[in-house]
């Protein structure tokens, strides 16, 4: 009797890392191989859309992937079913259908091909997939292809731009470009930003019975009904009429109101919180948190027990949990922390239209694989992240804490007096924890510093002044973004997806438009040339709500709602016009190099500001017969106060803007707010601007104007 022969099976999969761990969760029928990512792409050397036959787009095969599809097709032909796992979101499924044209899978009648994915890289996970293989989804394809083309489109037809009024090699992205501006017009509010005065004022009050003080803040007079009413302390003068009204008045405790509140455990991680958090917390950019949790969701040699995955899949929006992750979490918190610590009914976010629910949060595999046990096998940047993310999800399946929160209202009675300021209130604000809650495994490092008040504090307390604290305060502009508050933003916005923040900052600080320093974000100058002409020549592309708008359009091509061609159709024609109406623009304003007034040493030419990674610099016209080139600097016709020789405007290494000496490296002089050519008229040194506001750059002087007033900080 003859023998059948076993079924031979081919998983491939994008990365060859999960080649190991998913090669030991099947068995000796299945073979695993990795496509190292994209194995088709539009070709570099054009922008490979067929403008004139329905923008079909022409792929070409990836050069250097030759080899590697010539040894899957040989694996192809062993086999009798095909599994296509690659990554389970668009671009993924855009991968496995480039597979299946690179390899002519449609043409192989004998053989079954399916699409499979799975959340997480565990047995269970992948073995559950294989139940459920379906068909390519078109639908997600087709998103993908649209997103590709549309960035296409824009890099192809604008770049060329850039390079003849800024510098060859410069190039504009889709998304890249409205984040470049979002920055800019940050830079621009924190400018043009007016500071505006403000004043505290603090009493310090004894508590018969108590050791330490109280310190009250003021709140308010008391209004026409006799009840307080809030009062903003604007100016010193009305600062000191209080102080100097409430000299010798009766301070009392008017009223003491008890509560408690709840601080919600926090939601599991999205790609955008971790990569919030993760700054925050561990120092990472957004590119490092990408590159390492890709290595926990792929996954580590455990020591014991082989490669094994310790994360799901890292590009989501979604903070949904499965019901079995949720049932094992619970289990593991009763018996870790016990019954009270556990979340009475797990929390689900409203879903806005911006959600894709696709996948989970980001959550470990294994909830009962602590850190601690897994610490020696891990690298400390991994166990650094694998941590937060553990413990964040743990958190997130716990109980809130709750707090007793105590609010006393003090009262300051004037002294009788014919000019007596009306009665005035101040406030203590405490809170006391009660219940830990989830803050026994995740504490909020936000979480506000507030005073205890203890014990013995009633309306009978007896209360007297000790002194007033009142302190001069400005408003502050908007913090420049960091990459974790730019994440935010764009996702606030609706612009881009999970797997688009890291590269579109990555993108923006490679090319050298903006630069980071201390987590702050600055544009360069050669950032600021590009966001001019973009703003200039292309407001839709850079408007914030266009793009989310485009966004708002692949999520309906992915539902399948919209025919993607269309989206192309309606977009490519405004683009080609704004690129011809650009291109006339800029024509008439002069694309040749400006002339500076300095003259060519080796040949009497007058030389041209050119722009060059580092900013502007000046070359002679006569190249190549001439090649010389020298540094360009701006003068601010302020004198350095250390050596009396010029300020210029010079870029640091990273491209960012400061002011320097003309004489340096001989004179070490520099500050990163421009110079004023006026003399500080308290001790006659160097002024600095900063937004509307001048102040000495000599911190122990302290001398501050602000709209022609003087100060002291």
């Amino acid at each position: 009797m003859a023998v059948s022969r076993k079924k031979r099976n081919l998983v491939i999969v994008e990365s060859p890392a999960k080649v190991k761990t998913i090669r030991k969760f099947l068995g000796s029928t299945y073979e695993v191989a990795a496509s190292n990512g994209h194995v088709r792409d539009l070709p570099k050397s054009k922008m490979g859309i067929d403008i004139e036959h329905d923008y079909e787009p022409q792929y070409i095969t990836i050069r250097g992937k030759g080899e590697l599809l010539a040894g899957l097709r040989k694996l192809v032909k062993g086999a009798d079913r095909i599994y296509l796992a690659t990554d389970p979101d668009r671009e993924g499924e855009a991968i496995s259908w480039h597979l299946m044209a690179a390899l002519k899978l449609e043409d192989t009648k004998d053989k079954q091909v399916s699409r499979i994915t799975f959340n997480e890289i565990t047995k269970k996970a992948v073995l559950e997939s294989l139940k459920h293989a379906r068909n390519l989804d078109m639908n997600l394809v087709d998103a993908q292809q649209t997103r590709r083309i549309l960035d296409r489109m824009v890099g192809y037809q604008i770049s060329p731009l850039l390079w003849a009024k800024v510098k060859r090699g410069l190039s504009a992205g889709r998304v890249q470009s409205v984040a470049l501006r979002m920055i800019g017009d940050r830079e621009d509010e924190i400018n043009s930003f007016i500071p505006q005065e403000y004043w505290t004022l603090d009493a310090e009050l004894s508590v018969q019975g108590r050791a330490k003080p109280l310190t009250a803040h003021y709140y308010g007079e008391a209004g026409p009904d006799n009840r307080p009413a809030r009062v903003e302390l604007k100016t010193q003068e009305q600062t000191m009429r209080i102080v100097n009204g409430l000299a010798g008045a009766a301070f009392s405790i008017r009223e003491i109101r008890r509560s408690e509140r709840t601080r919600k455990s926090p939601l599991p991680f999205t790609t955008s919180t971790l990569q919030q958090e993760a700054s925050k917390v561990l120092n990472f950019s957004t590119q490092k948190t990408m590159r390492v949790a890709q290595q926990l969701y792929e996954g580590v040699e455990v020591k014991g027990q082989g490669t094994v995955a310790l994360i799901t899949y890292l590009r989501t929006d979604s903070v949904r949990v499965s019901e079995e992750a949720q049932e094992s979490a619970a289990a593991f918190i009763r018996e870790q922390y016990g019954d009270e610590y556990l979340l009475s009914q797990a929390k689900e976010e409203k879903k806005g239209g911006k959600i894709q629910d696709a996948h989970e949060a980001i959550r470990p595999t294994d909830v009962t694989r602590l850190p601690s046990m897994i610490k020696d096998s891990l690298s400390r940047e991994q166990y650094r992240l694998y941590q937060l993310i553990w413990k964040r999800f743990v958190a997130s399946r716990m109980s809130p804490a709750r707090y007793e929160t105590t609010q006393v209202r003090i009262s300051a009675v004037p002294a009788p007096a014919a000019d007596a300021i009306p009665e005035q209130f101040f406030t203590v604000s405490a809170s006391r924890l009660l219940f830990e809650g989830f803050q026994k495994v995740y504490s909020d490092e936000e979480e506000e510093k507030s005073p205890v008040l203890g014990k013995g504090l009633d309306e009978h307390s007896a209360l007297s002044l000790e002194a007033f604290d009142p302190r001069q305060h400005y408003t502050q502009p908007a913090p420049h973004y960091t990459e974790a508050t730019l994440v935010r933003a764009l996702e606030e916005q609706g612009i881009g997806r999970p797997s688009t923040y890291a590269p579109t900052i990555t993108t923006i600080l490679a090319r050298r438009y903006v630069v980071k320093e201390e987590k702050n974000l600055y544009m360069t100058e050669l950032g600021e040339a590009v966001n001019s002409i973009m703003k200039k020549a292309f407001p839709t592309i850079v408007d914030p709500s266009f793009t989310a708008n485009m966004e708002a359009l692949l999520d309906g091509i992915a539902d399948g709602q919209v025919r993607w061609k269309t989206v192309i159709e309606n977009f490519y024609p405004d683009l080609h016009e704004a690129v011809l109406q650009a291109e006339a623009d800029l024509e008439k304003v002069k694309i040749a190099d400006e002339e500076s007034d300095e003259i060519c040493e080796n040949c009497g030419r007058r030389m041209v500001i050119k722009y060059g990674p580092h900013g502007k610099f000046l070359a002679c016209p006569g190249f190549p017969e001439c090649h010389n080139t020298k540094p360009y600097y701006e003068k601010t016709g302020v004198a350095c106060p250390k050596c009396g020789r010029d300020i210029v405007v010079r870029m640091s290494k990273k491209g960012r803007r400061y002011y320097g000496c003309m004489g340096s490296p001989e004179c070490d002089f520099m500050v990163w707010q421009k110079p004023s050519p006026r003399k500080c008229p308290r001790c006659g040194g160097l002024m600095l601007e900063k937004g509307s506001r001048l102040m000495c750059a000599d911190k122990e002087c302290g001398y501050v104007e602000n709209r022609g007033e003087e100060s002291e900080e």
